[in-house]
Order: structure tokens, then sequence, then C-alpha cells
């Protein structure tokens, strides 16, 4: 359920808005969600030049993104932000600068201030960027976030989907936002001109396919889709003329490669695409089934209709990805108990055989 925000004064944007910038680190769910703000941003802003301060790993996907004029990166702000994905990320008053990194926000601060910006948007609100906030004064930009004081304060009460929050923080810095906020990544074959390795034949897939996201046993020790299951489950998709394709990081190359080795038709993608090819990836899509894991909202936002495990614990309007294809939450107390009948009836009912089967 949507939680209630705290009164604010819903004061638009200066008028004359020449320099905008964009704060997001955090993790790749975090950047992906953060391109629907943007999205709104470059609509409301026209004419102005726009900014984004993010971290490294997003510069290339950032540079080729039709919403900003500029990219900026900060490593301590970034390393800072990772640390703290599943807190800080999330909530805006999590874990920020402490005395090792007081020469890069000085730094940091010295850089926004000489930017000269006429609005800024603080998607990351952590301490360490509330802290830059306060290292601008008694002259700060207008400032959209939690730092107290600012001129576009946002601090949600209850719990939200992080679109919804986005959404909620952009009306109360008097953005229009219409409909709900999704990601959108079409925009990625024009910007690189539709290049062959955004194209599945790069990878040796031919046809219908359908990713495999699982989750490695080792991050964050979260409960997961048992690899017994995700290797049944490629063996049906396989006999069915539909190749399944494993996509993950360095925690899931073990898996990729038992569930290759469980099915000789898989394609064991782990650790190869990048960014972009991901995005590729999920737009040409059959179907997409994943542990609730960071590429997922990469895939989502390609295109890939999606199926995702989540425990009874978390709710699923509240942390599963959104994207143009849709999403299915799959829900159980104990993920590993999951039936492997229900996942193959729904990309059945989805219709990825029948269109294999006719192709």
């Amino acid at each position: 359920m949507m939680g209630m925000r705290k009164a604010h004064a819903g004061k638009s944007a200066p008028s004359k808005t020449k320099r905008v910038l964009v704060i997001r680190f955090g993790a790749t769910s975090d950047f992906v969600q953060m391109l629907a703000a943007a999205k709104i941003i470059r609509e409301h802003h026209v004419g102005a030049r726009v900014t984004l301060l993010t971290s490294e790993q997003f510069r290339p996907l950032a540079e080729k993104c039709p919403y900003f004029d500029t990219v900026e990166t900060d490593v301590a702000a970034a390393r800072t932000a990772l640390a703290s994905s599943d807190q800080s990320a999330r909530a805006p008053h999590g874990p920020g600068a402490n005395g090792h990194d007081g020469p890069a926000i000085v730094q940091l601060i010295g850089r926004v201030r000489a930017a000269k910006y006429d609005m800024v948007y603080d998607f990351e609100a952590s301490r360490r960027t509330n802290a830059i906030y306060q290292g601008l004064r008694p002259w700060p930009p207008h400032w959209s976030g939690s730092a107290p004081k600012c001129s576009h304060p946002f601090d949600e009460e209850g719990q939200m989907h992080p679109l919804d929050r986005l959404a909620e923080q952009l009306r109360s810095a008097g953005v229009e936002v219409g409909e709900p906020l999704q990601p959108d990544l079409s925009w990625i074959r024009t910007a690189l001109r539709d290049p062959p390795r955004l194209q599945p034949e790069y990878f040796g897939i031919r046809g219908r396919y359908v990713l495999l996201l699982p989750r490695g046993s080792e991050v964050g020790k979260k409960p997961r889709w048992p690899l017994e299951k995700y290797c049944a489950l490629a063996n049906r998709v396989s006999a069915q003329g539909v190749t399944p394709v494993v996509l993950g990081g360095a925690e899931e190359r073990e898996i990729g490669a038992a569930i290759a080795k469980a099915e000789r038709h898989a394609k064991n993608l782990t650790m190869r695409p990048d960014l972009f090819q991901i995005a590729g990836l999920g737009e040409r899509a059959s179907y997409a089934v994943a542990d609730d894991v960071d590429l997922l909202h990469l895939a989502a936002a390609g295109g890939a209709p999606c199926l995702v495990f989540m425990s009874t614990r978390d709710d699923v309007e509240l942390r599963a990805p959104r994207g143009p294809g849709g999403v299915v939450g799959l829900t159980a107390s104990i993920i590993a108990d999951i039936p492997i009948d229900q996942v193959d009836r729904q990309i059945r009912n989805c219709g990825v055989y029948a269109q294999a089967a006719t192709a």
C-alpha cells in the first residue's frame, strides 16, 4: 500500500532554470528506476542543461541516454551508496559520510558550487548528499530531497514502491507527473544505431528464448529458487524449442555453468553482456524468470515480460520491477517450495511455447 507523504508546499522549481543536476548512485535497479524520473525532468525543464552525477559503472549507459547533456561521476560517493544499497538507497536517512570521506565531500561541494546549478534533484537522499547541500549554504541552489531546510523537501511516511517515491518527490518539486512512472529503455537501439552486439544472434541465440536470472547463493544469503529447479525449467523450455539464456554476475557464474551442463541447448551468458546488451536481450526475450535480483530491473525495463520469485514477507507491489512487458510476482513463504509446474504453466499461458511452435 502506498505510504502517505509529509505535507509540502509543492512549489515549482525556478521558472528560468538553465542548469539542472540529478544525483543517483546506488545499485543497477536504483539507476534504472531513476531514468523514469529523469525522462520527466527532461520534459519539464525545456531548454535547460541537465547533468547527472552517478557511479562510474553507469557512465556508458548514461552518456547515451537522451535525458542528460552531461554525465559526471564521483567514486567516493558511489562507494558509500553501494555499501548501503539495501538501506540508505531506499531510505532517506541511511548511512552517509564519515570522517574518511571528508576531503572527497569537500571536493564534490566545490564542483557543485562551481557549476552554479539552478535546481538539484537529489534522488540519493543520503546523509552524504545532505552534507553536500549543507556545504553549499548560505546560498544553495533550489534542492529537491531530504536535506533539512532545502527549498523542495521530500520525506515520505510509510512505504511505497521506489518508482512511486520518485514520482512523489517530483510532484513535491512542482513537476507534473501523469501516468505511474515506468522505466523504458527503448531508446538504446536508436542511440547506438542498433549495432550487431545488441542482437541475440551476437551471442549465438537463434529463435525464441527465455531469460533465466538466478541468484547466487552467497548474495546477501537471501532466499532463492533452487538450482535444480532452474535446471529442470531449462530442460522444459528447451524441449519446447525455446532457448534458455542464463544471465548474472560473478556470483552466478557457477550456477550458469551448472544450468548449461544440465541442458546442452542453454546459453550461459553470466558476466558476458554489458548493460546495453542486457537491455537488448530483454527487449527481444519471450519471457524472463528470475529471483529478486538487480539485473531483472534492467531486463524488465528493456521490455521482457517477467516472472519474479518473492517471499510472502515482501510486498510485491513495493518491490517488484516494472517494465513495458509487465511483471508477475510469484510468492511463497519458502521460495524454494515454488513448484516448477506452476512456473512452466505461467510461461505456457503467456503463449511462449505456442509462438515457438509456429515460428
